[in-house]
C-alpha cells in the first residue's frame, strides 16, 4: 500500500515535505539525546569552523563535517523508532540494525575529527 501523499505534486508537494521535516527536527529533539547534544555541539562547532577556516574549502570542509554528523544521527534514530516500533523484544537482527546504525555515527564522528584535525593542524 502506498501512502496517500504520494500523489501530491508541485508547490503542494514541496510545503508537506517542509513540514514533514520540520516534524522530523522536532522529534529528533525531543526524543533523542544524542542527535540534541550534537545539536548544541554544531552551534558551537559550526561557527568556530567559519571562523577558523582560512580558505573557502576549508570552511566548507569544517562545517560539512559537522553537519554530516547530524545527518547520520537522524538516520540512527529513525533506524532505531522503526526498529522499536516493529517490535520492542530482543532480537539479533534488531540489536544488530541498531549497532550498525551507532556504527555509522561513529563514523561521521571520526570523520569530523579527522577533517578537524587535518585542516587546522596541517
Amino acid at each position: 500500500m502506498e501512502s496517500p501523499f504520494k500523489g501530491k505534486t508541485g508547490l503542494s508537494r514541496l510545503v508537506n515535505a517542509f513540514g514533514y521535516s520540520v516534524e522530523g527536527f522536532k522529534a529528533a529533539f525531543k526524543h533523542e539525546d544524542a542527535f540534541r547534544q550534537e545539536v548544541f555541539l554544531s552551534l558551537i562547532l559550526v561557527p568556530l569552523g567559519l571562523y577558523l577556516g582560512k580558505t573557502g574549502v576549508e570552511k566548507a570542509l569544517l562545517v560539512t563535517v559537522i553537519l554530516l554528523v547530524l545527518i547520520v544521527e537522524l538516520f540512527n534514530s529513525a533506524i532505531e523508532a522503526a526498529v522499536d516500533h516493529t517490535s520492542l523484544e530482543r532480537h539479533i537482527l534488531a540489536k544488530r540494525a541498531k549497532d550498525i546504525g551507532s556504527a555509522a555515527v561513529f563514523v561521521a564522528l571520526a570523520i569530523a575529527v579527522i577533517v578537524w584535525g587535518l585542516v587546522l593542524f596541517l
